[in-house]
């Protein structure tokens, strides 16, 4: 059994650092980085992610008019002319979802109108949007806004059930039989972070398997998904899985898990694979000097860290003690 309760009290002081206000202003950032130009101070993702870990962690705050004051205060960060809430590191769809979606866990919504995201809802305009991203070459990234329009939409009570329909549809046609990820016809190994592998395909698969279990629709080819993540796993293919502070671990094993969900295939030995992640993957974040850690001071970085205790918590009965046990926030509502 591996007990991660430090790991959480770790996790929670480090949202405390990076408290700007009682009011739910946090920033992203402590410090500046000569790799990445930052905006120091109140940021989109640190507020969305101060309320994303607090409510995995179960310490948002119960009280009404805290829980008012914190959404109010990511409210208005959003652009009133284009309803989209606007950050340098990702796509304005990517930044406006996450913001949404942290606001739904406090019951609420956007202050204005999606104005920039409507023309979606028009059945050629989303096939047109969903086509036209770059499957081949950068699936990874894309993924954001392929899988960012569908929660943005949905969450905000824009998006009818035809809607949604026209879009699982889409993804019925369009997963690919030999790997279970989409683009059918368009994965291949491309490059990222200075590997090359199909590893972003399965990242980017991350982001619309999420939107099917929200909608708790079924995916064409699980099993083809689960055989080709543990081939990423046991040959290695991505060395920064499991060592790392990032999202890639949570897109991983959650492939994996709610995969297994829809069918029994290889279940004995994906389960070994999860267990032996587990191990290497709590071993390592224990092993990080959390308060100067830049990636653990991320608080972005980290909510996809916390994500990923959280789906391995629950892929592994009994495995991994918490004094509460952690809630994945993608059990409630789509998009991280």
């Amino acid at each position: 059994m591996l007990d991660i309760t430090e790991l959480i009290n770790r996790i929670a002081g480090t949202v405390k650092t990076h408290k700007i206000d009682d009011n739910g202003a946090y920033a992203r950032w402590l410090w500046p980085s000569d790799e990445e130009e930052r905006r120091l101070g109140i940021n989109e993702y640190g507020c969305a992610d101060a309320i994303n870990i607090l409510y995995t962690i179960n310490e948002l705050p119960c009280d009404y008019g805290v829980k008012e004051a914190y959404a109010q205060t990511l409210q208005n960060l959003q652009d009133e002319k284009s309803g989209l809430f606007i950050e340098e590191t990702h796509h304005p769809i990517h930044t406006t979802a996450h913001c949404i979606a942290a606001l739904e866990l406090l019951d609420k919504k956007p202050k204005f109108s999606l104005t920039e995201l409507k023309k979606y809802l028009n059945k050629d305009k989303l096939y047109g949007l969903l086509e036209g991203l770059d499957w081949e070459n950068n699936p990874w990234p894309q993924s954001h806004q392929g899988a960012g329009i569908y929660a943005a939409l949905v969450l905000s009570g824009d998006a009818d059930t035809e809607w949604q329909k026209w879009y699982f549809d889409w993804f019925w046609e369009n997963q690919d039989e030999k790997t279970g990820f989409w683009k059918k016809g368009c994965v291949i190994p491309n490059l990222h972070s200075g590997v090359i592998s199909v590893f972003p395909n399965m990242a980017a698969a991350f982001h619309y398997l999420f939107n099917h279990e929200y909608a708790k629709m079924p995916i064409r080819y699980p099993e083809a998904m689960i055989d080709t993540c543990l081939e990423i796993y046991r040959n290695n293919v991505w060395p920064k899985l499991g060592r790392w502070v990032d999202f890639a671990d949570i897109d991983w094993v959650y492939c994996v898990n709610r995969a297994l969900r829809q069918c029994n295939h290889r279940f004995d030995e994906s389960k070994e694979a999860l267990k032996e992640f587990a191990d290497t993957y709590i071993a390592n974040l224990y092993a990080i000097d959390y308060k100067t850690h830049d990636r653990f001071n991320d608080l972005h970085m980290l909510f996809g860290a916390t994500c990923a205790l959280a789906e391995l918590q629950q892929a592994l009965p009994g495995y991994i003690k918490s004094e509460k046990p952690l809630r994945l926030v993608l059990d409630r509502r789509p998009f991280i």
